[in-house]
């Protein structure tokens, strides 16, 4: 199996050189190896936030409450979380975006993210995501629910602790960690791969025939979908609940940006539960019975940070099968979020 998959690698690698040769067509040019950002094609919705263009949408009524979702990584895109589209038929707005260097939206260098420091996290994560609600916020009165899954979750968790007046509601689904040790353990427990394991080989195989420099975001991006493509031990492989993961699935990672972010995280060491405790609104939380990285000890120990909290557990499926897996959010995600909003 590993030896075919290379073999595959190889022939991949061997017809994008080919392509790029006889067409004059180069991996690193837009739209060759990875689709395009927004700032490279027009066409695809966009708003401008804080110096960034964000790839973004919005569904439903424009007046209603706003429910923005907030995507995982750091790096990834809101693809996988377009099941939570559905709510806009029961009467919300329902925001997508891609955070800064992700998914779609516009990159920027290595060097731009170093020169945020110090409170790198706060300048361009934070202010990112208030830029978006004032955005798509239309009047004072109009509510506003963060829903974030996994990184999305913890970023969701810090914005409610920093601007707890501005929120409404809060729905976080399985935050690796809320303090950065927590955040460091959590992500060492949950990859699929170790530095010698056969995923991470192939990746690294790939080395022979396609290398990235520090901003040559077109071929980083591509080499780190390769790497994040399955992981077995959050429950994300397989699933009988009919899976939406392949009509959603991530079209491009955002590799600068993530590790621009663990290096913040590490020069910072920020604690996002900070101010929470004067969040006093109930918060749902939600975890999976299938990832092996978060048990139910590990649940109980990053909830006991929110004062007020509703507690779920997805049986199941696994840490993005929470709104990825259409029949459960069907049948489960999609009204107990609706429950939750009642009952604020």
């Amino acid at each position: 199996m590993k030896h075919s998959f290379k073999v595959y690698l190889s022939f991949i690698a061997l017809t994008i050189f080919l392509i790029s040769c006889s067409k004059e067509r180069y991996i690193d040019e837009p739209g060759n190896l990875v689709p395009k950002t927004v700032d490279q094609d027009s066409s695809l919705p966009s708003i401008s936030v804080n110096g960034a263009l964000l790839h973004s949408e919005a569904f439903g009524p424009e007046d209603s409450t706003l429910i923005v979702c907030i995507h995982g990584g750091p790096g990834g895109d809101y693809r996988y979380m377009l099941n939570c589209k559905t709510l806009a038929t029961k009467g919300y707005r329902v925001v997508f975006y891609d955070q800064r260097g992700a998914g779609l939206s516009q990159r920027f260098p290595m060097s731009w993210y170093k020169a945020q420091n110090p409170d790198g996290i706060n300048k361009f994560f934070y202010d990112e995501l208030r830029g978006v609600i004032r955005h798509y916020k239309i009047h004072p009165s109009q509510k506003v629910i963060l829903l974030g899954q996994s990184w999305g979750a913890i970023l969701a968790t810090g914005y409610a602790g920093k601007y707890p007046d501005e929120i409404d509601g809060l729905i976080v689904a399985e935050p690796g960690g809320l303090k950065w040790d927590d955040v460091k353990e959590y992500v060492g427990n949950s990859r699929s791969f170790k530095l010698w394991s056969e995923a991470l080989n192939d990746a690294t195989y790939l080395d022979q025939f396609i290398s990235g420099k520090e901003d040559q975001h077109e071929i980083l991006d591509y080499k780190s979908s390769l790497i994040g493509s399955t992981n077995e031990i959050v429950g994300d492989v397989g699933s009988d609940l009919g899976s939406n993961a392949s009509r959603y699935a991530s079209s491009r990672s955002g590799a600068v940006v993530n590790a621009a972010a663990f290096e913040l995280g590490e020069d910072e060491k920020p604690d996002f539960s900070s101010g929470i405790q004067n969040f006093s609104t109930k918060v749902l939380f939600i975890y999976s019975s299938n990832n092996k990285a978060y048990p139910d000890s590990w649940a109980a120990k990053i909830a006991l940070v929110y004062p007020n909290k509703e507690i779920f557990k997805a049986q199941g499926v696994g840490h993005s099968g929470m709104v990825d897996q259409v029949n459960f959010w069907t049948t489960t995600m999609e009204p107990k979020i609706i429950s939750y909003i009642h009952s604020l």
